[in-house]
């Protein structure tokens, strides 16, 4: 066809994927613009579309077509349309356009820039501050000064206005501008304008404001302005403090600070080496402060030695322990008696995985933490120290010493070592076990897991006493000696002589008793075969070992007043006297048969016959009086 356009753009089309779109392109060439236009939208190509309707002038359909299906270039649209409407004239609806496509801050100035009042008309109309500055700008350049003020002012232009004030020799309001706003730029040019007027503390001030800390410090330093140029100093970036740090040493005066503005600056060991060598006390202890394990071990090793000199010892630990001297530190511990917190333990206590430290030596310098806390009386952290280090027997001998029992019923629960049970049993014994049966059950308990059977047995044999002393109960007592010996013939921790020995005893304890528990029960049915029983055991040389012989002597008392045989029962009441002296009789006989005993007689009661009853409560005595008399009754 000869049509070198059309093949053009037919070779750009094929680029496009839908078939449709290359087509259109094809009839646009042939002048099918209605085929095209139904191509486009049969495909969706909306974009396309938009440009086709450009092409051809039709800019309303365009500016629909953006508006429904293709916003994202519907500003691109609005201002192509403005271009057209400015090129044909248009200007009004070109404004509105431009306005529209977000570009008449800077195409409006330019189309009205041969209409000047229709320009101000528009800036005042819009209260744009770009447009303000704009405006502003150009009346400058006019020289119209004032009116440049005044739209600097409406656009919030704080620099321009400074600027333009001191360009005018107001400076008085420039400086008032500054100080309400707080610009940094208008700061800025002003203090430069004072720097060259030599009016320096109001150049420092302004320099400040704008946060040029450098160009201040630079004048202070300059000038003598020691006192302004530390606080710029602290102000400014590392790198100006060290400036200023290097002033203040080289003058040779305010070390202080110096060694201040080093430390700020993170120049540790300059800070270190002013201070040590300034005597500097105070700043010291603030550096010291601010150390960590990344610091220079020798640093910190400097520092706590300075401290130990002057008697800092706290201080002192606390360096050791950043810097990992852990012997050293619990050596200053020892040496200068300071109590180990939790906090420094916990810092002096290696993790298992750390490479500083073998397993070896970790244990060693966890039990040496552990002995120290043991020494200072700080039991429950000095057991924590000791289980880390794996000694759990040690552990369960601090724990003892805090006298924690709940702690210690739980360590020896997990503990799960045979020490430490027989250890914790051994620890609940010296309790009040007879008022807690928890204890006891857990005394049963730890020694059988302990294996420590004789020790059990032991137990069970002070069981028996107790329940004979304190509840006169002969029958679970001789339930605990049986127990005591079904434990002592299975342990297999003592040699075979003192097992027989102590099994012996047992036996004959349980003898003793159960002959008692015998006339008891056979009273009620035979009185003589009872009464003979008791006097045989009365008899006996080791009674007091199984019973009192108090509990004996009262049950034949008891018998004797019942069948009025007063004598008999008042020989017995003397001879309870005789064999148990400084002990009140009404314990085993009560204060009635006491006096039933005596009128039958006829002997008065002897008040020295009972020498400590005055002290016993009338409660207490009416108590006794009951559990006899019951004991009497029901044998």
């Amino acid at each position: 066809m000869g049509h070198a356009r059309g093949a053009k753009a037919l070779r750009e089309a094929e680029q496009e994927p839908e078939e449709e779109a290359r087509v259109a392109v094809l009839a646009i060439q042939l002048g099918m613009l209605e085929d095209a236009e139904q191509l486009y939208k049969a495909c969706k190509r909306y974009d396309l579309l938009n440009k086709f309707y450009q092409a051809s002038n039709q800019w309303q359909k365009a500016i629909e077509t953006a508006e429904a299906h293709d916003r994202v270039h519907l500003r691109t649209t609005y201002y192509n349309y403005a271009k057209h409407l400015e090129a044909v004239g248009e200007h009004s609806l070109a404004l509105t356009h431009y306005e529209k496509s977000d570009t008449h801050r800077f195409e409006v100035p330019r189309m009205l820039s041969e209409n000047l009042q229709a320009l101000e008309n528009y800036v005042n109309k819009m209260k744009d501050k770009s447009l303000w500055k704009w405006w502003a700008q150009y009346l400058e350049s006019q020289s119209a000064m004032k009116s440049a003020l005044k739209y600097y002012a409406l656009a919030q232009d704080y620099f321009s206005l400074v600027r333009v004030h001191c360009f005018q020799g107001d400076i008085q309001k420039a400086a008032e501008i500054a100080n309400e706003t707080g610009n940094w730029a208008a700061s800025y040019h002003l203090a430069r304008q004072y720097e060259s007027q030599g009016e320096i503390k109001q150049a420092v001030h302004f320099y400040t404001r704008a946060q040029a800390f450098n160009n201040a410090i630079r004048l202070c330093k300059e000038n003598n302005l020691d006192d302004q140029l530390m606080n710029l100093a602290l102000l400014s970036s590392p790198e100006d403090m060290i400036e200023a740090a290097c002033y203040y040493e080289e003058k040779g005066e305010q070390m202080d600070r110096a060694v201040m503005l080093y430390h700020k600056a993170g120049h540790f060991s300059k800070a270190l080496e002013l201070a040590f060598a300034t005597q500097q006390f105070g700043a010291l202890q603030l550096i010291a402060e601010d150390l960590d394990e990344k610091s220079d071990p020798a640093l910190l090793a400097r520092c706590s030695d300075f401290f130990i000199e002057h008697a800092q010892y706290e201080k002192a630990m606390e360096l050791l322990l950043t810097a990992k001297k852990y012997q050293e530190a619990l050596q200053l511990c020892l040496k200068q008696n300071l109590t180990i917190t939790e906090e420094m333990a916990e810092r002096m206590t290696v993790s298992k995985d750390s490479k500083d430290l073998s397993e070896e030596s970790r244990r060693e310098l966890l039990e040496q933490i552990a002995d120290c806390c043991m020494r200072q009386g700080n039991y429950h952290l000095a057991t924590k120290k000791y289980t880390q280090a794996g000694n759990k027997l040690k552990a369960m001998r601090a724990l003892m010493k805090s006298g924690d029992t709940e702690k210690i019923i739980f360590f020896a629960g997990v503990s799960r070592q045979r020490e430490s049970y027989i250890m914790a049993a051994n620890y609940l014994q010296s309790l009040d076990w007879r008022k807690d049966p928890e204890i006891m059950k857990n005394i049963i308990s730890f020694y059988t897991k302990g294996r420590a059977l004789d020790l059990l047995a032991g137990f069970y044999d002070a069981c028996a006493q107790v329940e004979i002393d304190e509840y006169q109960n002969y029958e679970k007592a001789q339930g605990a000696l049986t127990e005591a010996c079904k434990c002592l013939s299975k342990s297999k921790t003592i040699s075979l002589p003192d097992q027989e020995s102590k099994l012996t005893h047992l036996q004959s304890k349980m003898a003793l008793i159960k002959r008692f528990l015998h006339a008891r029960r056979v009273y009620s049915e035979d009185p003589k075969e009872a009464i003979r029983q008791c006097e045989l055991l009365l008899a006996e040389q080791d009674l007091d070992s199984a019973i009192r012989q108090g509990d004996v002597l009262g049950f034949l008392v008891g018998h004797y007043l019942r069948v009025e045989e007063f004598h008999v029962a008042y020989r017995y009441l003397e001879e309870m006297r005789k064999r148990i002296p400084c002990t009140n009789l009404t314990y085993y006989v009560n204060q009635q048969t006491i006096e039933a005993v005596h009128r039958g007689v006829g002997i008065p009661i002897s008040q020295s016959l009972f020498p400590e009853q005055s002290h016993h409560s009338s409660m207490e005595t009416k108590e006794v009086e009951e559990e006899v008399a019951e004991e009497v009754e029901d044998p």
